[in-house]
């Protein structure tokens, strides 16, 4: 399936849709799956809607939504995900008794204007994002192919495979908003094992599979909004309250917040927005930060302090700040021996199986593997090697498309430790 991969993964790289608006990709991979043979849930049936975090404004969803009908989404697959109900779980019953396992994919893009040079593939071969500052620059076009190649492994081995087969395509992973909602759905709570992986994160070379991480962040994710008194920067710069102020000090403060001794901390302001013109004193602020910490409390001790500087500098210029909480991931542990039958064969596209890699970053499929572990099921998440000349979340982020056909080969391994004898 090497080339079927690389088609996939280059078709939704030049389709990139933000997390909770990716209506056309929902589409794409349901309509696949379907055609197999999978049991398909989409919409709320999917996802727990209260749960979701961090959706977008209305006008936005509306303004994807109409796009997606454009594309040609059928009208009953959009009133079904109409208000940021994307993403998809598919079901497969091989009828014989065995394992439930459970398999996690994220779909979503990054808002990042991706790269037009010769020298970046994507832009060079043809298949560079047609959304204009909407970019796949963190490997999920590859993960979703992926998802894709297993499906259809699972649907072309009725006979052999043994027990359930949970298939989870994530919207929303980038800040953290998207997995609760599948895990409050329950669609998790009698998985006896549990999978998901990445592409990259840390380099390695093609063929090495790291069957588990180490050093996964909790994370919180904040919105602040800062709302003071516009008035005439000459005439009559007394009466007015500067948000812009605000936002500015608080964007800088934050990075005083200490260090924690116990483990890993982060903080980082991502976006500032703020002002009218240059002659007006500003009533308006915005900020899009983070924390993490390696453990709950540590990342609740960067929490804490960041809302107490953000309501320090409201305070400092007279104005008012609101916070709002768009997302969080948790800590994971996995458990180490999941992997450790895969054998390393001749003709394998593996050619070297780590226990474990060292990672940073969060990830919120901490929820999903934090849920099956607490209900007795064991979890892990994988790593595939790539080259990364350039970082994740960078324009002209890409990856080794011959790192998907290894992604598979070990997913089909996992698949045939349920196989009949």
């Amino acid at each position: 399936m090497q080339d079927q991969l690389i088609q996939w993964r280059r078709w939704f790289h030049q389709h990139p849709e933000l997390g909770f608006m990716e209506y056309y990709t929902t589409y794409t991979i349901g309509k696949e799956l379907e055609a197999l043979g999978f049991t398909v849930h989409i919409g709320r049936e999917a996802l727990a809607s209260s749960a979701r975090y961090g959706v977008p404004a209305p006008p936005l969803l509306h303004q994807q939504e109409k796009k997606a009908s454009s594309l040609g989404v059928d009208a009953d697959w959009m009133d079904k995900m109409r208000g940021g109900h994307t993403g998809l779980v598919a079901t497969w019953d091989t009828g014989k008794e065995g394992e439930h396992k459970g398999f996690r994919f994220d779909i979503d893009a990054l808002p990042i204007h991706e790269t037009e040079l010769e020298a970046h593939l994507p832009y060079s071969e043809g298949f560079v994002s047609s959304n204009p500052g909407v970019m796949h620059a963190c490997g999920h076009d590859g993960h979703i192919t992926i998802g894709l190649g297993l499906a259809h492994y699972i649907a072309a081995q009725p006979s052999e495979l043994t027990g359930t087969f949970t298939l989870l395509f994530q919207p929303a992973e980038e800040g953290g908003r998207g997995a609760k909602a599948m895990v409050d759905k329950g669609w998790l709570t009698d998985v006896d094992s549990f999978y998901t992986s990445h592409l990259g994160i840390t380099p390695m070379k093609v063929g090495t599979v790291a069957a588990s991480v180490e050093g996964f962040l909790a994370s919180t994710k904040l919105n602040v909004h800062f709302r003071g008194e516009s008035s005439h920067a000459g005439m009559k710069p007394e009466d007015g309250r500067n948000a812009l102020l605000a936002a500015a000090t608080a964007s800088t403060q934050l990075y005083t917040i200490p260090r924690h001794s116990e483990g890993p901390s982060r903080v980082n302001v991502g976006k500032l927005e703020a002002g009218n013109g240059r002659n007006i004193i500003s009533d308006t602020g915005y900020l899009e930060l983070e924390t993490r910490g390696e453990t709950g409390n540590i990342n609740n001790f960067m929490l804490q302090e960041a809302k107490r500087i953000i309501h320090a500098s409201a305070a400092m210029y007279n104005v008012e700040a609101t916070i709002e909480f768009v997302g969080e991931s948790q800590g994971i542990v996995c458990d180490e021996d999941m992997l450790s039958s895969i054998p390393l064969e001749e003709d394998s596209y593996m050619n070297q199986i780590l226990t474990s890699a060292k990672v940073s970053g969060s990830e919120d499929a901490s929820f999903m593997i934090n849920e099956v572990q607490a209900h007795g099921g064991k979890a892990t998440y994988m790593l595939f090697g790539t080259a990364l000349p350039f970082n994740h979340h960078h324009p002209s982020f890409d990856f080794e498309e011959d790192a998907l056909a290894v992604a598979l080969e070990t997913y089909i391994h996992i698949l045939q430790g349920g196989t009949t004898t």
